[in-house]
């Protein structure tokens, strides 16, 4: 623990550091099967977001900038002083946050499931769900929640990862979850079209039938940041890091060999 935040470190100590950063009512544990993968090579900073598995409640209302600064000081705690950002969901928000706020803090960016400008419509649904959490807490959309992140096949065959969404969301401070959400509703206005643009080497990747965080969002994103690559996985939905964490695990085990020059 760091100031409230929870955290692990591990992999080898004089390598480049990445910081993976969970999504929307998840923590640190979201990353099970991909951080050991990644220390093998690479330090591997996972960490709770405010409020999340064993970190303590923010102070403040929660903000992308409230959450960059989080990230701020827990490296600072740790004297890391750049790394490689991976960020999913709720997390690719945050790192492209970070990457604005603190551009000489970090190498490179990995963006996985992340939302981008939505039309109207897809806006005014986002803040309709976001309000209906906070009228019942995660519990109030849990149900329908699985069913976007996960695809039947896998609901009914991994009940035991499934389980464990369900209970992690569920296990979250209702007031501190919903206002999160409200964050992952709203800040994406404030990544648009950011000026100046993100100018580190960055990965876009998102699932084929993510219906949150789409392809053309993912395309959008990676738009605008000078000469970022897109990768949709096919077939998957939300969740598809869990699903099928290789299909994730290759493209950015390339990627960081490019950055870090290990491939």
């Amino acid at each position: 623990m760091a100031g409230g935040t929870a955290y692990d470190l591990t992999g080898p100590a004089d390598a480049p550091v990445l910081v993976l950063i969970h999504g929307l009512g998840l923590s640190r544990a979201t990353w099970a099967d991909v951080a050991p993968v990644l220390a093998r090579d690479y330090r591997v900073l996972t960490y709770d977001l405010c409020g999340h598995g064993e970190s303590a409640l923010p102070e403040q209302i929660p903000s992308l900038t409230v959450l960059s600064d989080q990230l701020r000081d827990l490296m600072d705690a740790l004297s890391i002083r750049r790394a490689t950002l991976i960020g999913f969901s709720l997390g690719g928000m945050i790192n492209r946050r970070f990457a604005m706020d603190h551009p000489d803090r970090c190498d490179a960016l990995i963006i996985l499931n992340s939302p981008h400008e939505r039309s109207p419509e897809a806006q005014r649904l986002v803040e309709e769900r976001a309000a209906a959490t906070g009228a019942g807490g995660p519990a109030a959309t849990i149900t329908e929640t699985l069913k976007r992140w996960f695809t039947p096949g896998f609901r009914e065959s991994n009940t035991k990862t499934v389980d464990w969404v369900r209970e992690t969301v569920l296990a979250n401070h209702p007031d501190n979850y919903t206002r999160h959400r409200q964050v992952l509703a709203s800040g994406v206005v404030e990544l648009v079209r950011p000026a100046p643009p993100i100018p580190h080497p960055s990965l876009v990747m998102t699932c084929e039938n993510d219906t949150g965080s789409t392809p053309a969002m993912s395309h959008g994103i990676a738009a605008e940041i000078p000469g970022a690559e897109t990768i949709i996985v096919p077939r998957l939905q939300h969740l598809g890091l869990l699903e099928e964490p290789q299909l994730f695990l290759n493209p950015i085990l390339r990627f960081l060999g490019r950055i870090h020059g290990k491939d």
